[in-house]
């Protein structure tokens, strides 16, 4: 019988990066040092696997069996793990959340299905479906990713609200709408319910302004990167300290700066990159379509390293050379 760590979907949540070989292959050495990284960071909640940072787009289903499986050899006993559930059909969707229940995962978090984004959010009957099939398939927590309304595949705020009914083993919300008047609306609204569902923001880029509006948590990339800097920035939040607040977000901005900014779908790869600069990891490969970094890009990265002293302030598994 499998024996998971019961917890709640709050706090801070790292999500890990995947490292691969130079032929593609993953390089499963280098990525159990990694999660050991993220998940013995003190002060964090769990981690999630099998998310954007891990490259989730481009594994099949053996490999994401596989990254959960030594994922949870690796820190399992330690902290609780979130397993993606990302595919385009809700059938494969629903294979895949069992998959994790099966092996061991607390929690799910839900990416909305690429089929839905030529209208699917003016069907709210769509996402109600697919999320049933999920549920129905296991009885873990489920987080629901909240894409932006610009990319097609968010889901309304009435439909949110429709969905937490008819889907009660809904716990919480990665939102990532993008809008502060509505991120704000979903905080006040969400985790007030009668069942309330806890907004866990991934507004990375400007983390203390969502944080300092009521979010529960985090939910976040950049967390494999400064999860220590992440749990300091929520706890001092959390205690309304916020010269304190306003001394780690000053750490943090010039990093994020460059993580986000465009193209945005090079964000993990530049985190890659910034695991390399810090000696914890030897090789930023990523799988195609994604591309290496310009050599000016990776310039930039270490320098900005060096100038906010990061590795200092982080507490990293260095690889042995």
């Amino acid at each position: 019988m499998v024996m998971r760590k019961k917890f709640k979907l709050e706090g801070v949540i790292p999500a890990i990066l995947l490292s691969f070989n130079e032929d593609m292959s993953i390089n499963e050495k280098e990525s159990r040092s990694h999660i050991k990284s993220c998940g013995f960071t003190d002060g964090i909640n769990a981690i999630t696997v099998n998310g954007h940072s891990s490259e989730i787009h481009a594994c099949n289903f053996e490999e994401q069996k596989r990254i959960l499986t030594f994922s949870l050899e690796e820190v399992g006993d330690k902290v609780p793990i979130i397993n993606g559930v990302y595919s385009d059909g809700s059938l494969e969707a629903a294979k895949i959340a069992r998959m994790a229940e099966d092996l061991g995962a607390s929690a799910l978090l839900c990416f909305p299905p690429q089929s839905m984004s030529m209208g699917g959010s003016l069907r709210p009957e769509m996402a109600i479906e697919h999320f049933k099939r999920i549920s129905d398939s296991s009885d873990l927590p489920l987080i629901c990713f909240n894409y932006p309304s610009s990319g097609g595949l968010s889901y309304p705020f009435e439909t949110l609200l429709k969905l937490f009914e008819k889907v009660p083993t809904i716990k919480a919300i990665k939102d990532w709408c993008n809008e502060p008047m509505l991120h704000e609306k979903h905080i006040r609204i969400f985790q007030n319910l009668p069942n309330p569902v806890n907004v866990l923001t991934t507004h990375s880029a400007w983390l203390m302004s969502s944080l300092v509006m009521g979010a529960n948590g985090l939910l976040s990339g950049a967390g494999s990167v400064i999860a220590p800097l992440q749990v300091r920035l929520f706890n001092a939040v959390k205690n309304n300290n916020l010269e304190e607040a306003k001394d780690i977000n000053d750490k943090i901005f010039p990093l994020v700066q460059l993580f986000y900014k465009p193209p945005f779908l090079d964000m993990h790869n530049r985190m890659k990159e910034t695991l390399v600069i810090l000696n914890a990891m030897k090789k930023a490969v990523v799988r195609p379509p994604l591309m290496k970094l310009p050599f000016e890009e990776i310039e930039e990265l270490k320098n900005t390293v060096n100038d906010i002293n990061l590795d200092n302030k982080l507490n990293f598994v260095k690889l042995v050379v």
